[in-house]
């Protein structure tokens, strides 16, 4: 295969990006008549694309060699450098290429990405993503043959839009005047009167008991100024309405507020 030299040359040192760069040790055989030695040169590597370049040094404006990555395969190998591996082509008399990375970082890195370089490779992910977009064509055809609901899901919404057949809820406790009232089942909402199944009335539950104090002494008399009406509880039919209620309670809070001035008029705290 021939290569424009200047081409190559400039593709080498364009502004195009490079799929992987770094330093490489690469191994130098010399054969004599009498002895064979073998070394290690340091040189900058460029992959780009399936072209693997090398240049002398990293500010070198020509690269001094190229390995076309076809036909090959990457390899770790046994040399007396550590983190070798070596770059081998399956024409019988073709060059090995032995590289040697600085780490076993770099080492695993520089052999995916020359395992990755071909276009062999390439052509085997293009396969193989044709194969994947071929199966989800199929599978998105299927699903829009299929009817978009089922029976299940469209009784299952008919079931809810009809108020008739969804189930009871429970209404929450409401609050009048600071207590809970029973509205469930057939009482009448303020907490008037309920309606039982038997047909008859009942009052709902009484309040809680006032306080001592506020109402009458430690003995448990009444406190002079409340009358016997202003003791009945407010909760009956005449005083269902919170305007009633709050003049009931009024009606104490005026009388403590009587007896507070007269205490203090006669000079007692």
């Amino acid at each position: 295969m021939k290569l424009n030299e200047r081409s190559v040359a400039h593709y080498a040192t364009c502004d195009s990006p490079a799929d992987h760069a770094g330093f490489l040790r690469k191994r130098v055989e010399r054969h004599h008549v009498h002895h064979h030695s073998t070394s290690y040169q340091r040189r900058w590597f460029v992959l780009k694309g399936n072209l693997l370049f090398y240049f002398e040094e990293r500010e070198s404006r020509e690269p001094i060699g190229l390995v076309v990555l076809e036909g090959c395969t990457v390899e770790l190998c046994e040399a007396t450098e550590e983190f070798a591996f070596a770059i081998r082509f399956d024409d019988a008399g073709a060059r090995a290429y032995v590289l040697v990375a600085d780490g076993q970082a770099a080492m695993e890195a520089w052999v995916k990405a020359l395992s990755r370089a071909s276009f062999d490779y390439m052509r085997l992910v293009v396969r193989e993503l044709e194969k994947q977009l071929e199966e989800a064509c199929k599978s998105l055809a299927a699903c829009r043959k299929s009817p978009r609901r089922s029976s299940s899901s469209s009784g299952r919404k008919r079931h809810l839009s009809n108020p008739a057949l969804q189930p009871p809820q429970e209404k929450p406790t409401t609050l009048e005047n600071g207590y809970s009232t029973w509205s469930s089942g057939g009482c009448v909402a303020g907490g008037a009167t309920c309606i039982d199944h038997d047909g008859g009335q009942t009052k709902p539950p009484p309040l809680p008991p006032r306080r001592c104090s506020a109402a009458g002494n430690a003995t448990g008399s009444p406190a002079p100024g409340l009358s016997s009406a202003m003791l009945d509880s407010p909760v009956s039919p005449e005083t269902i309405c919170f305007s009633k209620l709050h003049s009931w309670y009024g009606q104490e809070i005026a009388v403590l507020r009587r007896e507070w001035q007269e205490r203090q008029k006669r000079g007692h705290p």
